[in-house]
């Protein structure tokens, strides 16, 4: 059975110094969690399509503001005609073969005067959707930053389990080495050393076990983050009770009327049901006539007025004013204009009803998060009397085990409800810490660092 134990002992350790040294091969990066934010928000894809349809909509505002100004456009032509033409000499048409080379040139501008407020509703709705875009770029960032602080809290807590795990086993091997110097003094019986080495055998196990969850979400977060092949983060740590928010004195409206003014989707969906009725506004328009004043400059030159330069016919002779009103009075135009306004107002029924989804949605997130969060506390407090208990209950059945009173059996009882206690108290406050976060990303007031 001993000669069993040692193949086993060896076999663990053979396990966790592959482990180790293989993460010792690769290449570290050492992270605190801004850093961490940082390089989400650069890597995530979501946020980055996010960011780069901000240009579009910032480009769409820029357009909707400048329509208030005249649309001015200039126009030129060069041709050349050769073969049977008409020309006039002495009030005469004649028509003979030549070669005519013809300079067009123009300026044309268009002022819309009245088109039943449509510019107004286009400039109101480019503006509330660039606004509505800017809010679901802000919640996009919050949910990356709360994507890796659930990662990173995660590889923290892991590394503090796996901490447990490895000064558990240190105590349990000095155990067995007074237990052997008992039984060398005839205190102690073989079966109390041969059930402790069976201990630091399952010990050894539980560790293997902590050290493989660890290094499985330290690649979780390396895969998150987008780090290159073979880069491993090493974080540095944060104290997960110097946050004292204090949710627990608050009453569940209160809490939903924060969320409802901080929720940066929420915000968003209700800046776009106003965007999408302006534009069905704007639509609307269409049914009305409409008035633009425009001017026009023309002129022309030809090759087969000698008597003048082409500068001279250009400017001189041949320029061409017109100024004048335009009224168009839509009459049928093949429910063109009933198709697009029927196609606006399911769009903005359809946006109605995704803002009445996201507020329970918003209801829904911030309920779970706050009884996830009462009960967190509890545990967190429970937790702290739990491990004072059995540090207390392990001390006196040790010093009975040292007296001979106790047996094996208690003593690890005793040390299996302490480190059991122990790894609660590290759940309980990383899970704490979370749930924090886990309120702030629900109310919406998660502050992502500039």
């Amino acid at each position: 059975m001993k000669r069993l134990f040692m193949y086993k002992k060896y076999i663990m350790l053979l396990v966790v110094a592959l482990t180790v040294g293989k993460i010792q091969a690769q290449d570290t990066l050492r992270l605190n969690f801004r850093e961490a934010v940082d390089l989400a928000l650069a890597a995530n894809v979501d946020y980055q399509v996010l960011s780069n349809n901000m240009e579009v909509l910032k480009l769409q505002k820029q357009s909707a503001l400048l329509s208030h100004l005249p649309n001015a456009n200039i126009n030129t032509s060069f041709a050349q005609l050769s073969g049977q033409q008409q020309q006039q000499i002495n009030e005469e048409i004649v028509v003979a073969n030549f070669k005519n080379e013809v300079i067009n040139a123009g300026l044309s501008l268009n002022v819309p005067i009245f088109n039943a407020g449509r510019r107004i509703l286009d400039t109101q709705s480019a503006k509330l959707a660039y606004e509505a875009g800017e809010k679901g770029l802000d919640r996009a960032s919050q949910q990356v930053m709360f994507d890796v602080a659930r990662r990173y809290l995660q590889v923290l807590l892991d590394e503090e389990l796996l901490r447990i795990s490895i000064e558990n086993l240190e105590n349990q091997k000095e155990t067995l080495r007074q237990i052997d110097g008992f039984v060398e003094a005839g205190l102690r019986t073989l079966s109390d050393k041969y059930n402790q080495q069976s201990e630091v055998a399952r010990l050894e196990s539980v560790m293997v076990d902590a050290e493989l969850q660890y290094q499985s979400d330290v690649w979780d977060l390396s895969e998150y983050l987008q780090l290159k092949p073979g880069v491993v983060p090493v974080l540095d740590s944060v104290d997960p009770r110097t946050e004292e928010l204090g949710y627990d004195g608050m009453s569940m409206p209160e809490l939903y009327e924060i969320a409802q003014l901080n929720r940066a989707d929420g915000v968003q969906q209700d800046l776009l049901v106003h965007s999408y009725k302006k534009d069905m506004k704007a639509i609307k328009a269409m049914y009305y006539p409409r008035i633009s004043a425009y001017y026009n400059f023309s002129t022309f030159s030809t090759s087969l007025n000698e008597d003048f330069n082409t500068q001279t016919q250009l400017f001189d002779n041949n320029p061409l004013n017109t100024i004048g009103l335009n009224l168009s009075i839509p009459i049928f135009n093949n429910f063109q204009n009933r198709l697009e306004v029927s196609r606006s107002r399911v769009a903005y029924k359809n946006q109605i009803l995704q803002k009445e989804s996201m507020d329970r949605k918003i209801y829904q997130d911030v309920k779970l998060a706050y009884l996830n969060y009462l009960a967190a506390v509890k545990k967190e407090s429970n937790t702290g009397v739990q491990v004072l208990a059995a540090e207390e209950a392990k001390n006196a059945i040790s010093e009975r085990f040292r007296l001979g009173i106790s047996n094996f059996v208690d003593l690890a009882t005793a040390n299996q409800q302490l480190v059991s206690a122990q790894a609660d108290q590290a759940q309980a406050v990383y899970t704490l810490f979370f749930q924090e976060v886990l309120m702030q990303h629900a109310l919406g007031t998660l502050e992502v660092l500039e």
